[in-house]
């Protein structure tokens, strides 16, 4: 049996496409009207969020943050600083995965915390790479060096997380939820 269903990888696909393609057509107008990087991890940990608690499996978030990296790169072959948004899929994985999938998604204050937790450390990581790799140094002395870049970056894990965690309380509450175990 294969780990990822055709269901799962239709929720990978959807979600890497909405991160992807925003990314790469209104992010980069965000970010030249206002200078700051929130919108991207806004959509990127919304996107995240919505996938894994659709799928809850291992490797989920690290193959939407892959997926959307080749979109990204399929419209801007320049925007090489996504690569630390891949880096944040993973981890993002990853802690979603220490913490428990029941934890997140079914106890909700717990999994509010914890989500909000891998959002913003997640975030943080991406705020580092790219401050650290692939800003100009103009650009960071503007925002306070790479902690800065790395503070606003966390900013985008929070709105992303209250996104993400709003529209998965309405989805279930809308009777919107997968049966577990069940193709």
């Amino acid at each position: 049996m294969a780990y990822f269903t055709v269901r799962d990888f239709v929720a990978i696909a959807l979600f890497a496409a909405l991160w992807g393609i925003l990314n790469a057509t209104l992010a980069p107008i965000i970010f030249n009207m206002f200078g700051i990087p929130v919108f991207c991890d806004m959509i990127g940990f919304m996107s995240l969020i919505l996938a894994v608690w659709w799928v809850r499996k291992l490797g989920t978030a690290s193959v939407v943050g892959i997926v959307a990296t080749i979109i990204n790169f399929i419209f801007r072959p320049g925007a090489t600083h996504f690569l630390g948004f891949t880096a944040a899929s993973v981890v993002f994985d990853l802690l979603i995965w220490i913490f428990r999938y029941n934890n997140c998604f079914e106890k909700r204050f717990v999994g509010a915390v914890f989500l909000i937790i891998a959002s913003v450390v997640s975030a943080a990581v991406a705020g580092f790479i790219i401050g650290t790799f692939f800003m100009a140094t103009p650009q960071l002395a503007k925002w306070g060096g790479v902690l800065g870049w790395v503070v606003l970056h966390m900013a985008g894990g929070v709105v992303g997380w209250l996104l993400g965690f709003i529209l998965v309380v309405s989805l279930e509450s809308r009777g919107l939820r997968k049966v577990w175990g069940k193709t």
